[in-house]
């Protein structure tokens, strides 16, 4: 017979949540990730065609995390403290969903738009407001998972997350290139201009995220304030202040959480530099174009490709994420979550070795188990050492922990890849690999009080 061994969760009566409830509330994260899927698949190749340098990708980049690092806190804070007739975290989904859709139809159209800037500047323009809108749209979902569900369906509620974040991944990786080679639309430009298969990837992915936020705005009822505080035994009150209640409550930040961003912060500068740099490093690795070349054949084909490895690490992700509460029952949270970073950082430094552009598959089985986990575990250990009436705000802040490992990796990439690597972006494929085993190793500095483990007698 099995015996649990259960670790207090402190006061947490919220009552548990068909599958179904779990998943609607979740289902508009899979459009605002094909978003994203789009964004770092086609970002970087977008910003060569208008101009960019490969040692500056990594500037342009930036905009991401800074505008994250600033937006999820605010938006955070203001969900917190927010209740509307359509509830607490769905406004700021509306908008957000809004705002980003209109910023995938600019991103590739920056073209028709650059009559007062330069167009690589335009296009940054383009990839800053499509970035804050996602960013607006993305931080209350975390929050909203850990409003609704006991500690007891958080891994279950996190794992689900991950699941159609890599579903809606998928789409948007694939897109370019079923377009290109199914739908006919052509994958060729001249200098200055996106492809129209990369165009239509766009519109498409922008209706799908309208489409799926709706759904779990339609399908999805939150707790009031009232409620959330009655099933965690609180008083009800709101606390005095404005934004700078943030700066506040980053001080006062549990300790769980402050261990936790050593692991964020290695996984997520692997994670910002395999995004800058993995078209112009298989196109120049895997496929022999030159360093400087950005509008061959061979690159595009490197560009479509890719969209397609992304899109395989993105699907083992959402096969995995549905493995993760059985896998973390039976470990624990910590070791699912260190075992899944070193498949992660193997599959990264295999690139290396990489003879052929099918080999790169095997390479994304890797960083899809680690991407499942970067998405789900982290946030289902932090979940339970966090107020309950302050889960948006620090959800928010929490994010530091992944912009600032972006921002430290965009600024100093630069220089390495320029000066050190020569411009030939695959080795700062392999050290984004060796900064996923780091963060492997910091999870064991982690104080997990919420895990469940389950242990055979």
């Amino acid at each position: 017979m099995a015996s649990t061994s259960t670790i207090s969760t402190g006061q947490d009566n919220k009552p548990r949540l068909a599958t179904r409830d779990i998943w609607n509330m979740s289902v508009g994260f899979l459009g605002i990730q094909a978003g994203f899927a789009l964004q770092n698949g086609n970002a970087s190749s977008i910003l060569q065609r208008y101009g960019a340098d490969v040692h500056e990708l990594p500037n342009f980049w930036l905009v991401a995390p800074i505008i994250g690092m600033i937006v999820q806190p605010i938006i955070g804070h203001y969900s917190d403290r927010t209740w509307t007739r359509f509830g607490r975290r769905k406004p700021f989904f509306m908008a957000g969903a809004i705002a980003a859709c209109l910023g995938m139809i600019l991103m590739p159209n920056a073209g028709a738009l650059a009559t007062m800037l330069p167009l690589v500047l335009m296009g940054a323009g383009m990839l800053m407001i499509m970035d804050a809108s996602f960013n607006v749209a993305m931080e209350p979902f975390r929050a909203l998972v850990a409003d609704k569900l006991p500690s007891s369906q958080r891994t279950e509620g996190f794992s689900a997350q991950t699941a159609l974040i890599g579903i809606g991944a998928v789409i948007g990786s694939w897109l370019p290139w079923f377009l290109a080679n199914v739908g006919g639309v052509s994958d060729t430009a001249a200098a200055g201009l996106v492809p129209d298969n990369v165009k239509w990837s766009f519109y498409i992915g922008g209706f799908l995220l309208l489409a799926a936020v709706f759904w779990t705005i339609f399908t999805t009822k939150e707790y009031s304030p009232a409620e959330q505080n009655a099933y965690a035994g609180l008083e009800e009150e709101v606390e005095k202040g404005g934004l700078s209640l943030i700066f506040k409550d980053l001080v006062k930040m549990p300790k769980t959480m402050r261990q936790l961003g050593w692991v964020q912060f290695f996984s997520w500068f692997g994670l910002f530099s395999m995004w800058v740099f993995t078209t112009p490093a298989i196109a120049h690795h895997v496929y022999g174009c030159a360093i400087d070349d950005t509008t061959s054949q061979a690159y595009s084909d490197a560009g479509n490709w890719t969209g397609i490895i992304f899109g395989v690490y993105n699907l083992v992700s959402a096969i995995f994420a549905l493995l993760l509460p059985t896998i973390a029952a039976k470990v624990g949270r910590k070791r699912t979550h260190a075992i899944s970073l070193i498949c992660g950082g193997l599959g990264l430094i295999s690139i290396y070795f990489a003879t052929s552009p099918t080999f790169l598959i095997f390479s994304m089985i890797g960083v899809g188990i680690a991407w499942a986990s970067i998405l789900a575990m982290p946030y289902a250990m932090l979940a339970g050492s966090l107020p309950v009436n302050k889960m948006g705000v620090y959800m928010g802040i929490f994010n530091f922990f992944i912009t600032i490992p972006q921002i430290v990796s965009g600024v100093i990439n630069r220089p390495i890849v320029h000066n050190v690597f020569g411009n030939n972006a695959i080795y700062a494929i392999v050290m984004a690999g060796v900064f996923f085993l780091l963060a492997a190793a910091a999870v064991s500095l982690v104080e997990d009080k919420d895990d469940v483990v389950t242990s055979g007698a």
